[in-house]
């Protein structure tokens, strides 16, 4: 067997298991708003997808944390699919970070209710650095759709800029009940000219982030 050929045959085979996780996913979230996000609803999620007994545990060998970081990982792939149709490139910087935090809220929007649940379960203390590592990963693919290559020190302040206005932004969005989430529009674009705004808040926010469970020193890596 040739180089390129095992190579090829190692990236089958992540494909198939990403293939199979998302299989997983979607089988289950409609489960979660009637069960919660635990192993009952992964169960009928197995029942549902038809892969055969197992496929749950193939799927997220790890659980329900496991599962968690998969659908914010699915939720991501979504939103840059959204912002590959949209030309961010005519436009200002806020006005395609902005975008992103928008893009990931629509993809989320047919699983509203399950993703609530998600963020209830990552809200355990046991799960508070995950939901800081996934928090961060988003905020990090939002800014790279968006063109940033920053690999400075600029790449901590900027994401950390947005870490909060994308977690309020989306706890807002659970609570809005406008029309088409106008609200919630409105919301993010106040949040975003408030960061732009406001002397001295970079500097809080780098502050703050020092307080976090730590895991930024490899979140770096993901993309």
């Amino acid at each position: 067997m040739t180089r390129r050929n095992a190579k090829s045959t190692f990236e089958q085979a992540e494909d198939d298991f990403l293939t199979l996780r998302d299989q997983m996913l979607l089988a289950t979230l409609p489960h979660v708003p009637f069960d919660g996000w635990n192993e009952r609803a992964l169960a009928a999620g197995e029942q549902a997808a038809g892969l055969g007994a197992g496929a749950a545990y193939r799927a997220f060998p790890d659980g329900l944390a496991d599962m968690a970081a998969h659908a914010s990982d699915y939720f991501d792939r979504k939103m840059l699919e959204r912002l590959a149709t949209i030309d961010l490139a005519s436009m200002k910087v806020r006005e395609r970070v902005s975008w992103g935090v928008r893009a990931r809220i629509e993809a989320c929007a047919p699983y509203k209710e399950a993703h609530h649940r998600l963020l209830g379960h990552l809200a355990m203390p046991s799960l508070k650095p995950l939901a800081v590592k996934l928090a961060w990963q988003t905020c990090n693919r939002i800014w790279y759709a968006a063109g940033d290559e920053a690999t400075d020190f600029n790449y901590y302040t900027k994401r950390g800029l947005l870490f909060p206005v994308y977690t309020t932004t989306m706890l807002y969005w659970h609570a809005d009940p406008s029309a088409n989430y106008e609200d919630t529009w409105g919301y993010l674009d106040r949040r975003i000219a408030d960061v732009m705004k406001i002397p001295g808040y970079q500097a809080r926010i780098i502050k703050s982030l020092a307080r976090l469970p730590n895991p930024l020193h490899f979140l770096k890596r993901s993309a």
